[in-house]
């Protein structure tokens, strides 16, 4: 397995987004998830990616269960911020550090460990003090709770002025094919900070794949009301699709290959998280890093999906909240 770095971490260079096995994909099936859980670290992925806020701390206890064995050859990333009252989409955020701390032994509890490697701000709640944020964090750090900070969907001023005050090792942001607001100022700011960068729903939330079916989405699926996937978007989307379906074919490899070779070609900080809770997905996934492009391939294939192509907004409402905090 090739290896990438968030920060002082030693990561696959593919990682594993776990909140589908809990929540917004439809009924769970704990049986299922753990065979591809089991079978991603066959294959050598040690990123494993979760939070409080999946599935009101089942996909927390689900990763609990799994690690049993395997703690110590295993890189865990969790999430504390977002509050939801169990079932209900809506949210509030919350960056207090009484909160931050009781969090995170709650996390520790369900998971089953010790220290967590990356505990995550998974939204910055600007009128917040930021100062008091990392400052709960980097107490986590010294009392040996979690070994390195991270921040999801800042703006690079953001991370900027948390870095200055304790080291972020990594950002987590979406970023793919039909979604790259992270090349506007986010990477660069990794860069110059030294933090590394997971890219979460690289596959445009299955839609980038290839195989995605309105008709078939499970009761409670997310997607039926996501903006991009309904009305008149779907239908504008759906070129997004046939253009890396067309790619790909071209290429010799799957839609999700494409996709998720493209993202790694991007800068050698990024590392993708696809989630899925199935081995077949999963080993499509990993193919991609047997994806080889030259120059003049990665710049056909900017040139037919350009930042910006994709209709509609990536959230609900409710869930736009604090993005690029």
């Amino acid at each position: 397995m090739k290896t990438r770095t968030l920060g002082m971490l030693e990561v696959s260079a593919l990682g594993l987004g776990c909140m589908g096995m809990s929540e917004f994909y439809g009924p769970a099936n704990d049986a299922e998830s753990i065979e591809t859980l089991a079978a991603a670290f066959d294959a050598g992925i040690t990123l494993y990616d979760t939070a409080d806020a999946y599935g009101a701390g089942h996909n927390e206890e689900l990763l609990g269960r799994f690690l049993r064995g395997r703690r110590e050859r295993v890189t865990i990333a969790t999430k504390v911020g977002i509050v939801r009252e169990p079932g209900k989409y809506e949210r509030r955020i919350d960056n207090s550090p009484a909160y931050i701390r009781a969090a995170c032994e709650a996390s520790l509890r369900r998971l089953g460990v010790d220290t967590i490697d990356l505990y995550y701000v998974h939204r910055i709640d600007a009128s917040a003090s930021l100062d008091d944020t990392i400052g709960a964090l980097a107490r986590l750090v010294e009392a040996g709770k979690i070994r390195a900070i991270g921040l999801c969907e800042v703006a690079p001023e953001t991370l900027r002025r948390a870095a200055a005050l304790h080291p972020v090792a990594a950002v987590q942001s979406e970023y793919s094919l039909w979604t790259r607001d992270p090349e506007d100022g986010v990477l660069q700011a990794c860069r110059d900070t030294g933090a590394g960068f997971c890219a979460y729903s690289p596959l445009g939330r299955g839609f980038l794949t290839g195989a995605f079916d309105p008709r078939a989405l499970a009761p409670g699926d997310f997607r039926g009301f996501n903006p991009r996937f309904t009305g008149d978007n779907l239908a504008a989307n759906q070129r997004i699709a046939d253009t890396v379906k067309a790619l790909a074919a071209d290429k010799g490899c799957t839609p999700a290959q494409l996709a998720l070779a493209w993202l790694l070609r991007q800068d050698e900080r990024v590392v993708p998280i696809p989630g899925t809770r199935r081995i077949r997905n999963l080993r499509d996934n990993l193919g991609a890093l047997d994806v080889v492009f030259k120059e003049d391939e990665l710049d056909a294939i900017g040139a037919a999906l350009p930042p910006g192509l994709a209709a509609g907004e990536r959230y609900t409402q409710a869930g736009m909240q604090g993005l690029r905090a």
